[in-house]
């Protein structure tokens, strides 16, 4: 066995977004469905998914640069409290947009030092 190391270019926004878009069974996807099987339609508009792909653009530059896995920890923070409220919201539809988002993640994006154990 040789090891080999290979560098690699950072993910762009324009990369996280591919990700969350074009890719099949994708974490958006599993999110409609995990939700849809508590009686929850919830649609991520498209200015909230550019902006979960810029937010995670920006922590992985600020933070330690995970990659792609910075959108599994984002958009589960983004959900939890759906999540949570989910069996009182049976029957309803929820739309999350860049606003929705940057309330969710508001916390974490002004507290450099938070963000580094949550996201």
């Amino acid at each position: 066995r040789v090891p080999i190391r290979v560098s690699l270019e950072p993910l762009t926004q324009d990369d996280f977004y591919k990700i969350l878009t074009d890719t099949e069974s994708n974490l958006l996807l599993q999110q409609q469905a995990l939700f849809a099987a508590e009686g929850v339609d919830i649609e991520f508009k498209d200015d909230g998914i550019k902006e979960i792909a810029k937010i995670s653009k920006e922590l992985n530059e600020s933070l330690d640069n995970i990659g792609a896995r910075r959108l599994r920890a984002g958009i589960s923070k983004i959900v939890e409290e759906l999540r949570y409220n989910a069996p009182d919201q049976r029957g309803s539809k929820v739309g999350i947009d860049k606003d929705y988002v940057r309330g969710q993640l508001s916390d974490i994006i002004k507290d450099e030092d938070l963000s580094k154990y949550i996201l």
